[in-house]
C-alpha cells in the first residue's frame, strides 16, 4: 500500500484527494495536516467523511509525517509551498506539489507573476505532471509539479495541433470559464453567492499567472516558442472548466483530418475522450476525464475542452501522477 500524507488537508483539493484515496485499492491516507486553527477531526471539517475516515487533521510534524508516508500531496498555496517542499524531500519521501512554485521553469517569469523563488535547486528537478504529454519525465521523479487547472484543459486541447505543426505558434487565444471552486475555500468577495449567482465575468485581463505556464507547456510540445493570449472568466456553477481555443492553421486542413489527428494522438490515453459535440462541464464533473471537441470555423482551428477543475485540474491528476510514480495502473482509484 502507498502511504499518503496530505498537507493542507482542510481545503477543497485536500478533501477531493481524500475521497479518491478512500476508493483506491493500493493507497491509504496515513497523515493529515493543516494550520493549527484548522486542525481537528477531519469529519468535523468535511461532514461527508463521517463514518468513512476517523482521522485527525494535525499540526505538521515533519518527523511524524516522514515515518508515516511514502508520498506527500502538498496542497498549499503558491509562495507557501516552496517553504515546505525542500524539507519534505529531505526526509526521502516523494512530493506532488499542487502550487505553481515548481511549474514554471524560468525563474524570472515565475518571479514576475508570483514572488522571489527560494528553491531554484528543486525547481530544476521537478517533473511537470501532465501525464498525457510528459509521462516519461514523471516516472522516477521525486518531485512532481501538478499542473494548473486552466493549463491542463488548454494544453490538452492544443497539443495535437501544435505537435503536428498544423497551427501558427503565435496569435493563439484561449478563453476559459471556471466554476467558483476555482477561487479556493476562502474566496474573494466577488466569488460570494450574492454577487456570483446569475452572474459571469472576465478577470485577470492579459495578466493571469496561468498564461506563462500555458506558453511553457505549448512551447515544449511544439518544439518552438509559442505565444498565446489567455482570458479567464468565472461563472455561477460549483466546479468545472470549459476552454475554447482559437488558432490559425498553417495550411488547409479538413475537419476529417483534424478529427483523425486528435483521435490518433489520444487513442492510448484513457482519460482524454474526443467527443462528437462541444463538451459540457456536467459531463466531466467529479471525474478525471477531459472531453475534447475539435472543429474548424471561419478558417480557424477551434478546439474545446472540459474538465473538472478539482479532479483532472488538481486532485485526480495528482493521484494519476502518484500511480505513475509507484508503478501502479494509471487509472487505479480514478475509474
Amino acid at each position: 500500500m502507498v502511504r499518503v500524507a496530505i498537507i493542507g488537508a482542510s481545503g477543497y483539493t485536500g478533501v477531493e484527494s481524500i475521497e479518491i484515496i478512500l476508493r483506491h485499492p493500493q493507497a491509504e491516507v496515513t497523515y493529515l495536516t493543516a494550520l493549527p486553527e484548522e486542525c481537528g477531526l477531519v469529519s468535523d471539517t468535511f461532514g461527508q467523511l463521517t463514518g468513512r475516515l476517523d482521522m485527525m487533521i494535525e499540526p505538521l510534524d515533519m518527523d511524524v509525517l516522514a515515518s508515516k508516508a511514502d508520498v506527500a500531496l502538498c496542497c498549499l498555496p503558491h509562495k507557501v509551498s516552496m517553504g515546505f517542499v525542500p524539507k519534505l524531500l529531505a526526509t526521502g519521501i516523494k512530493v506532488i506539489d499542487f502550487s505553481a512554485d515548481y511549474r514554471i521553469k524560468d525563474v524570472a517569469v515565475y518571479e514576475k507573476y508570483y514572488q522571489p523563488h527560494t528553491d531554484t535547486e528543486n525547481l530544476t528537478k521537478a517533473a511537470y505532471g501532465l501525464p498525457e504529454l510528459f509521462r516519461e519525465q514523471i516516472k522516477g521523479a521525486d518531485l512532481v509539479a501538478n499542473p494548473g487547472c486552466y493549463p491542463t484543459g488548454a494544453a490538452l486541447a492544443l497539443a495535437p495541433a501544435l505537435k503536428e505543426g498544423l497551427i501558427e505558434p503565435n496569435g493563439i487565444i484561449v478563453s476559459s470559464v471556471t466554476g467558483v471552486s476555482g477561487g479556493g475555500k476562502n474566496p474573494s468577495p466577488l466569488f460570494h453567492f450574492p454577487y456570483m449567482n446569475e452572474n459571469i465575468y472576465p478577470y485577470g485581463v492579459g495578466i493571469h499567472r496561468h498564461m506563462p505556464e500555458m506558453e511553457q507547456v505549448a512551447s515544449a510540445v511544439a518544439g518552438k516558442p509559442v505565444e498565446l493570449l489567455f482570458q479567464p472568466h468565472v461563472g455561477p456553477f460549483d466546479r468545472g472548466i470549459v476552454s475554447s481555443t482559437y488558432s490559425d492553421p498553417i495550411q488547409d486542413i479538413t475537419i476529417k483530418q483534424l478529427n483523425d489527428l486528435y483521435a490518433g494522438f489520444y487513442k492510448d490515453e484513457p482519460f482524454v475522450q474526443i467527443v462528437s459535440k462541444p463538451p459540457a462541464v456536467k459531463n466531466v464533473t467529479k471525474t478525471n476525464y477531459c472531453h475534447i471537441f475539435p472543429a474548424i470555423a471561419k478558417g480557424k482551428v477551434v478546439v474545446f475542452s472540459a474538465i473538472d477543475n478539482l479532479i483532472k485540474g488538481a486532485s485526480g491528476q495528482a493521484i494519476q501522477n502518484m500511480n505513475i510514480l509507484f508503478d501502479l495502473p494509471e487509472m487505479m482509484g480514478l475509474e
